[in-house]
């Protein structure tokens, strides 16, 4: 083993990440010319489309990893997809495979031992069987029923011998046959939500504003509430605000804790004589109780405020606030 060489100044550094870079970007604009050259692309999105059966995915070397993100993003945008290792399908792995599925073998060569083992046991089982390979002349690309060709003159790797540029390649081919697939089946952010019920991104989808405001209190004044009635019902429900409603409970304005401070900053004399209509704000930022909380937050933001109305059937259904969607992990 050769001794550690002396570490690379940070212009070296940036010089070499920007040329790998540059060159695992120049080789997907020749991915995506290769993809409109036959058309087995377009095939093998229909076939994939009529399956009854789930989309195998398989690979050896760094081939299985990127089968098993491909097989990741299929499954969460509605394609039922299975990894399989190509080495331990030739050790019983194989029995996964069923008469109504279809397999997708990842290799950049198309020619390593595995495959070319495991591809006429495939064939004999009679599923379809598409290649995604750099070599559209390999085994793997003739035995194939469909190719999804992903063309690399070279890998980024000084010694054009690490995985970088094919590995990129096919992960970026895979990212378009998946959403080729969400697309046709016209895959909607509520089936997302769905399938990604964990996490901030499955809150952006599915937590509504009524699920968080029915929490809250609901603080609220007439028109003709005195001004300590007002600062009972803010500081009372925690909210920062209170809405006004009117003989007929309709919403007639809204009161903030700085409504407050700013009237009282005023050099009023005679706050006995102030009522909650002499205060308030009209027509307030509000958002339906069916909303996704995410909107409430776009609204908040936009408007730089804490807390929005919450109506439902154009009513006073309550309040949400800045602070309830801190707590769910939103902001």
């Amino acid at each position: 083993m050769s001794a550690p060489a002396a570490a690379l100044a940070p212009p070296d550094l940036l010089r070499i990440a920007r040329q790998v870079l540059h060159e695992e970007a120049a080789a997907l604009y020749g991915v995506a010319d290769a993809v409109g050259a036959t058309p087995d692309f377009a095939r093998c999105v229909a076939a994939i489309l009529g399956l009854t059966g789930r989309v195998a995915v398989t690979g050896v070397g760094k081939s299985a990893h990127i089968a098993g993100k491909i097989v990741a993003t299929l499954n969460g945008t509605g394609t039922p997809a299975l990894f399989m290792h190509a080495a331990d399908a030739l050790h019983g792995d194989l029995g996964m495979i069923q008469a109504q599925d279809f397999v997708l073998a990842i290799s950049k060569s198309g020619d390593t031992a595995e495959i070319k083992v495991l591809v006429p046991l495939l064939r004999r089982r009679g599923v379809p069987l598409a290649a995604l390979v750099s070599n559209a002349d390999s085994y793997l690309a003739q035995q194939a029923d469909y190719v999804l060709h992903a063309p690399v003159a070279r890998e980024a790797c000084p010694n054009n011998l690490a995985p970088t540029t094919s590995t990129t390649a096919a992960l970026a081919l895979g990212d378009a046959l998946a959403v080729c697939l969400l697309e046709a089946r016209h895959f909607s952010a509520q089936d997302f939500a769905r399938l990604h019920p964990g996490g901030t991104l499955g809150k952006q989808l599915y937590l509504t504003v009524g699920d968080l405001s029915r929490q809250n209190q609901r603080p609220h004044v007439g028109l003709d509430a005195p001004l300590k009635e007002v600062l009972l019902e803010i500081s009372g429900k925690r909210l920062g605000a209170t809405a006004v409603l009117n003989a007929a409970g309709a919403l007639a304005g809204i009161i903030t804790d700085g409504d407050l401070r700013r009237m009282l900053g005023g050099h009023l004399t005679d706050l006995e004589t102030v009522r909650a209509r002499d205060i308030l704000t009209p027509a307030p930022a509000t958002v339906g109780i069916d909303d996704f909380a995410a909107e409430a937050l776009a609204r908040m933001q936009a408007r730089n405020i804490t807390q929005l109305v919450v109506l439902e059937n154009e009513r006073f259904a309550g309040f949400i606030h800045l602070h309830d969607l801190l707590r769910e992990g939103l902001v």
